[in-house]
C-alpha cells in the first residue's frame, strides 16, 4: 500500500468519479490511475468501486470505509510534514486561507499586512468562494484556516473559533427619501428594490428571518456575491443596498450614504473554521491570534483538543 494510490483513490472519488479529471488534476495518466486503484483493491481483498466497463459508475460500501480511512491518513502524512517543516524552519512555508469576499476585501486587510511583515518568508494564499465551498477547502486540507459567516458550522470535521459579530447597513443615493426618516423601518426598506448579497453569503439568513418575523416580503431585485458589485448598483439606481457596515468606507464611496441598520437585524459572527485532525503550524496560530485576539494559541489548542 502506498500513500500515492490512497491519493489518487481520494481525488477519483473528490472529482465525481471521474478519471479523466482526477488524472488531470493530478497530473499523471488515467491508465496510471486506473493501474494504482486496481493493484490497491486487490490488496485489500475488496472493490472500492463499482465499474461499467472503463468507467467508474459507484462507490462500494467497503469503498466509503476504505475511503474515510484513506482521507485521515492522506491528512495524517500531511501533518507529519508539517511538523518536520515545523522545526526545520519556523518561518517560512505557506498559509492557505479560503474566505469570502466581504471578509478578504473589508476584514482581513490589516491581519495580512501584519503577518506579512511578521513573517516575510511565509506565501500568503487567499482562496475566495462560498461558505459551503471555503469549508470544503479546509475539510479537504487544500486550505488551512477558513474565515466566513454562514454555512461553516455545518461541517462537523470543523472546530468552529468565534471571532467576532458585525451587523448591517442600508446604502443609498444621496438625497433618498430614506435619508430623511427620523428612525429607519423594515416597512420603509420594503417599499424600495434591494440589491444585497446572495442567500448563500454574508449573514443573508439574517436578513431574511428579519423581514420574515414582520412577515414582509422584500423586493430583491439583485443579488451579489461582491459588496462592490452591490454598491456599483445602487450608484446606477437600481435599488437600495442592504450590505455589512464594514463594507461601507464613506472616503471611497462617496456617492453613497449609508444608514445603521443594526436595529432591524440580528447581528452575525464570523467564524474561523479549523480542521479537528490538522497539525496547526506555529505562525498560524499567530496569523489567528492577530485576526482575532482573543483567540490565543492556548485557546485555540484547547478547542482543537475538545472537540476532536
Amino acid at each position: 500500500m502506498k500513500l500515492q494510490q490512497l491519493r489518487y483513490l481520494c481525488e477519483v472519488a473528490n472529482h465525481g468519479l471521474n478519471l479523466s479529471k482526477a488524472a488531470e488534476f493530478l497530473h499523471t495518466s488515467q491508465p496510471g490511475i486506473s493501474k494504482q486503484i486496481r493493484l490497491l483493491e486487490n490488496e485489500l481483498g475488496v472493490d472500492i468501486f463499482v465499474r461499467n466497463g472503463k468507467r467508474v459508475v459507484e462507490t462500494t460500501p467497503p469503498g466509503r470505509a476504505i475511503l474515510e480511512i484513506a482521507e485521515r491518513m492522506l491528512k495524517d502524512a500531511k501533518n507529519l510534514k508539517q511538523v518536520g517543516q515545523e522545526f526545520a524552519n519556523e518561518a517560512s512555508g505557506s498559509l492557505t486561507i479560503a474566505t469570502t469576499h466581504t471578509q478578504a476585501r473589508y476584514a482581513l486587510p490589516p491581519a495580512i499586512k501584519d503577518f506579512t511583515l511578521r513573517y516575510p518568508k511565509v506565501k500568503l494564499i487567499l482562496r475566495q468562494g462560498s461558505p459551503t465551498q471555503i469549508a470544503e477547502l479546509v475539510s479537504s486540507g487544500i486550505a488551512d484556516i477558513a474565515i466566513a459567516t454562514e454555512a461553516i458550522e455545518l461541517f462537523d470535521e470543523l472546530v468552529m473559533l468565534p471571532c467576532y459579530q458585525w451587523n448591517r447597513c442600508i446604502v443609498v443615493p444621496p438625497r433618498h427619501p430614506l435619508l430623511k426618516l427620523k428612525k429607519l423601518t423594515l416597512e420603509a426598506i420594503a417599499a424600495y428594490p434591494i440589491i444585497t448579497y446572495d442567500f448563500a453569503f454574508t449573514g443573508r439568513s439574517r436578513i431574511n428571518q428579519a423581514f420574515d418575523a414582520e412577515g414582509l416580503v422584500p423586493n430583491v431585485v439583485l443579488t451579489a456575491i461582491d459588496a462592490d458589485v452591490i454598491k456599483t448598483y445602487v450608484e446606477l439606481g437600481l435599488g437600495i443596498g442592504i450590505l455589512a457596515q464594514m463594507a461601507f468606507e464613506p472616503k471611497r464611496d462617496k456617492h453613497l450614504r449609508s444608514i445603521d441598520a443594526s436595529h432591524l437585524f440580528e447581528p452575525s459572527t464570523t467564524r474561523i473554521g479549523i480542521s479537528r485532525n490538522s497539525y496547526l503550524r506555529g505562525y498560524v496560530y499567530d496569523f489567528i491570534e492577530i485576526f482575532s485576539p482573543h483567540l490565543d494559541r492556548a485557546t485555540v489548542k484547547a478547542a482543537m483538543i475538545e472537540r476532536s
